[in-house]
C-alpha cells in the first residue's frame, strides 16, 4: 500500500490552531414588525506556538458570527515574539481607555489574567504571564490592548540588532 508523504507530513508539522469565543454581543434594530436582532461575536484564534490572531464577526445569526470571527481571526494571526515559557520584557499595551500590563514570570507561575486577555496569552503559547487589566474592561478593547502589548515585545536580539 502506497502513502503520499508530503500530504501526511504537512498534515503532521503543522500545529493545531484552537479558537476561543470571548464575548458574544446582541444588538436589537426596532422596526415596524418588531424587533430585529444581529449578533457580534469577538473570538481570539491560535497554535499555542508564538501565533494568535483575532477578529469580530457580526451576523444575524449567533452561529454565522462565530463562524465569520474564527475565519477571520485565524487569517489575521500574527507573529509573537517569547523567551522559552514567558515574555522578554514588562510591557503596557493601550487600546481606547482599556490598558493592559504584561510581566514575565518565572517557570511554573502559570497565566495570571481573566478575561479576554487568558484567551489571548493561553492560545499564544505563552505558559507564565503576570497580567493586569487597567481601565475599561470592555472585552474587545481589552483583547486588542493585549494584542499591542504583545506587538511591542522584542528579544535582546533583535534589540540589539536595531541599535548596530
Amino acid at each position: 500500500m502506497k502513502r503520499d508523504v508530503n500530504k501526511f507530513e504537512s498534515e503532521e508539522l503543522a500545529p493545531e490552531i484552537g479558537e476561543r469565543v470571548v464575548a458574544i454581543n446582541r444588538c436589537s434594530k426596532v422596526v415596524k414588525g418588531g424587533r430585529r436582532f444581529s449578533f457580534s461575536a469577538l473570538v481570539v484564534a491560535g497554535n499555542r506556538d508564538g501565533q494568535v490572531g483575532y477578529a469580530l464577526g457580526k451576523a444575524r445569526e449567533n452561529a454565522d458570527a462565530i463562524r465569520k470571527a474564527t475565519d477571520m481571526a485565524r487569517r489575521n494571526m500574527v507573529k509573537v515574539t517569547m523567551k522559552e515559557r514567558t515574555i522578554p520584557h514588562e510591557v503596557i499595551g493601550r487600546c481606547g481607555a482599556s490598558r493592559v500590563m504584561l510581566k514575565p514570570a518565572s517557570k511554573g507561575t502559570g497565566v495570571i489574567a481573566g478575561g479576554g486577555a487568558r484567551a489571548v496569552l493561553e492560545l499564544a503559547g505563552i505558559r507564565d504571564v503576570l497580567c493586569k487589566s487597567l481601565g475599561s474592561a470592555t472585552a474587545l478593547n481589552v483583547v486588542k490592548a493585549t494584542m499591542d502589548g504583545l506587538m511591542q515585545l522584542r528579544s535582546r536580539e533583535e534589540t540589539q540588532a536595531l541599535r548596530g
